[in-house]
């Protein structure tokens, strides 16, 4: 090799060679490396007792974290519903007021803000059976929950602000198509085999088709069986009593006396009806005795002059279209008459009719337009007709929520002349 390039062979390594040398250098310091391995330390050593001890303090630990949480599920299931307990409830806020034409009428037409709340409990014991209770509390007053005229609204309550138990009973199938009901506080409504109406009412006077003699009920004792056999016919029979009077027992509180004697007022209620899909029809025989008046559909002369008994018979029937959204509403129709014993010939006869019409997801989904109409309880005698209505849209702004504004009134509502009424209520009802 000449001599130029031995010396362009050198330079070329010791370039390469000085940084490398130079990197050593920074990354390794060999001295302190020697400092290291003269030091005085001991390195710990690991054996199988080391991990035994470590893995019995985290299983302690964990030990006590296991138990602390059975302890809080334990606090929070004392204060729990059972496995066959469900709760569902709802609350509503009415604003409204009403409008009297008469000026003999006294009754308060100021706007009023009330509200009604309401926890239903539901309890099985063999998985077919139910235990039904509803608490409810709420504090409406004057024409919300005033029957003459037709005010009184699905909503109300006449609860003043205390919680109470508003109904409670049992229900249990027998064979594979009875159902028997028992209970203190029950109407006889829940115990009929065929749904009367599905018209969704805002005022109670049109709850069941026509809430007059024949399906007009109140809340106490009863007791009923119905039969639904597959292909859609149903047959039931309950009875209702209230006593007359109530006594008072040595700790202040109310009792009822005298079931199925006279001193109780008994309703009983004999239906049959026929239900499909898209229709039903039913017929009801209601024997009413010592004074039995609850009814929310009715003039204030209706079963004037007799010795407080006497026999309902109401004709229902309901008919819903496939779709909803269009321009065809599901219609259900009720009339009633009614034979009151002792009366004068006069005043022994009284009829009754409802038309309700309820249209579904016409604007939106979920909301629906209601409208009802028809005559309350009036007697033969009468020399006025009395007519009865209301007009309703309800929508959803979520799935919790519901808020219906409506109005309803009547003319010669109550039976007299000239005695006209119109209310206006907006109703929002939350659901949990």
């Amino acid at each position: 090799m000449k001599l130029f390039q031995k010396l362009l062979v050198a330079s070329t390594a010791v370039g390469l060679i000085s940084p490398l040398a130079a990197q050593a250098s920074d990354t390794v310091n060999l001295e302190e490396m020697n400092s290291y391995s003269r030091s005085s330390s001991k390195v710990q050593r690991l054996d199988s007792k080391t991990f035994n001890n470590e893995i019995s303090e985290d299983l302690a630990i964990l030990k006590g974290r296991v138990d602390g949480l059975e302890a809080q599920q334990n606090e929070f299931e004392a204060g729990a519903f059972s496995e066959t307990t469900t709760m569902d409830g709802k609350a509503v806020f009415t604003i409204g007021a009403v409008d009297y034409s008469l000026a003999s009428e006294t009754a308060s037409e100021a706007t009023q803000a009330m509200y009604t709340y309401t926890m239903n409990l539901n309890s099985s014991f063999t998985g077919d059976d139910n235990l039904y209770v509803r608490i409810k509390t709420g504090n409406h007053s004057d024409w919300s929950k005033t029957k003459t005229y037709g005010t009184y609204l699905s909503s109300a309550n006449s609860k003043d602000n205390t919680l109470t138990v508003d109904k409670i009973w049992y229900e249990f199938p027998v064979g594979d198509n009875n159902t028997v009901w028992v209970g203190p506080k029950i109407e006889n409504y829940y115990m009929h085999g065929t749904t009367p109406s599905i018209y969704q009412p805002v005022t109670k006077q049109f709850t069941l088709g026509g809430n007059g003699e024949a399906y007009g009920a109140s809340t106490d004792t009863g007791a009923g069986w119905a039969y639904n056999a597959d292909n859609g016919f149903a047959i039931s029979s309950n009875v209702g009593t209230k006593s007359t009077s109530s006594q008072e027992n040595a700790a202040g509180d109310y009792y009822n006396t005298g079931l199925l004697t006279n001193e109780t007022k008994t309703s009983w209620a004999t239906q049959v009806g026929y239900t499909k899909p898209n229709y039903s029809v039913s017929a009801l025989l209601n024997v009413k005795s010592n004074g039995w008046s609850d009814t929310y559909y009715h003039t204030a002369a209706h079963g004037t002059g007799g010795n407080g008994n006497f026999t309902s018979v109401g004709l229902r029937g309901w008919w819903r279209p496939d779709n909803t959204g269009t321009a065809t509403p599901s219609i259900s129709v009720g009339f009633d008459t009614t034979e009151y014993d002792g009366a004068p010939s006069s005043t022994s006869n009284s009829t009754a009719y409802f038309v309700g019409l309820n249209w579904q997801d016409m604007f939106q989904a979920d909301d629906k337009i209601g409208l009802a109409f028809g005559q309350p309880t009036t007697n033969e005698s009468e020399t006025v007709d009395p007519f009865a209505y209301e007009i309703y849209y309800s929508f959803k702004p979520n799935d919790s929520v519901t808020v219906t504004p409506a109005v309803f009134g009547g003319t010669d509502r109550n039976g007299t002349s000239g005695a006209d009424v119109f209310g206006a209520v907006l109703e929002t009802t939350f659901k949990f």
